[in-house]
């Protein structure tokens, strides 16, 4: 179920399930995520390449306050939703799709919008919760081997570390966590670890790769690599 509200006032508007009023910027926060365990994908097109469609593995599904569902993924130094991603290069969201069927989709999967809508209800916050960002709602893993990158201490380098899980507080705000491996006592890492700590509080923290990116690095594929030499730079 869907109740965008693009373009109109929202004066009037409610949300699902606290039955109260919200602001536009309010009522598309992230408010229940759901992960993608089928190998959905994002579709996306840019300037550079008009003729092109790229893809990306979607992360997990968000529900957002006013009801829709997106699918999400993480995009330069964030993790968005699929319709809203920019580029440099003028990146659009194209649409959803199923490599094993060969389909491509705009609306999320419905089984995908019953599960968020359901939990959503069932774990839904106390009243006063849903502004405090230090309320922790959900803490899913890493499925798609999302790195981050980050600028070495005063020196010319970046270091690839891998995010192991992402943190979903109440005021809708994200989180890809990693470790800090001064602090672990108990291995393997799991999510909600003491040790975890966000990837976007590292001062050197500049942008998150999937798998395939991060292993190309490691590869010193020289492609990747001059794709590297202008995160240094910049």
């Amino acid at each position: 179920m869907t109740t965008s509200t693009h373009g109109h006032n929202t004066d009037n508007v409610v949300d699902l399930f606290s039955g109260k009023p919200f602001s536009d910027e309010f009522n598309r926060r992230i408010i229940r995520l759901s992960p993608e365990l089928d190998g959905l994908e994002m579709l996306y097109a840019n300037s550079a390449h008009p003729e092109k469609l790229f893809s990306v593995r979607i992360l997990c599904w968000g529900l957002r306050a006013d009801g829709e569902v997106v699918g999400m993924v993480p995009w330069l130094n964030d993790i968005v939703p699929c319709p809203d991603i920019q580029d440099p290069l003028n990146g659009h969201w194209q649409g959803y799709y199923d490599a094993s069927v060969d389909d491509m989709f705009t609306e999320p999967p419905l089984h995908k919008v019953i599960e968020l809508e359901t939990a959503a209800e069932y774990y839904s916050c106390e009243e006063g919760e849903a502004e405090q960002a230090n309320v922790i709602i959900q803490e899913l893993p890493d499925s798609i081997g999302t790195h981050a990158v980050l600028a070495g201490d005063g020196s010319r380098t970046l270091v690839l570390k891998e995010v192991v899980s992402w943190r979903l507080h109440a005021d809708g705000t994200l989180y890809g966590m990693l470790i800090d491996d001064n602090k672990v006592e108990t291995t393997p890492v799991l999510p909600g670890d003491k040790s975890l700590y966000p990837a976007t509080k590292e001062n050197g923290f500049r942008y998150y790769f999937q798998h395939h990116i991060a292993n190309m690095i490691k590869a010193e594929d020289p492609e990747a690599m001059a794709a590297m030499s202008i995160l240094v730079d910049s």
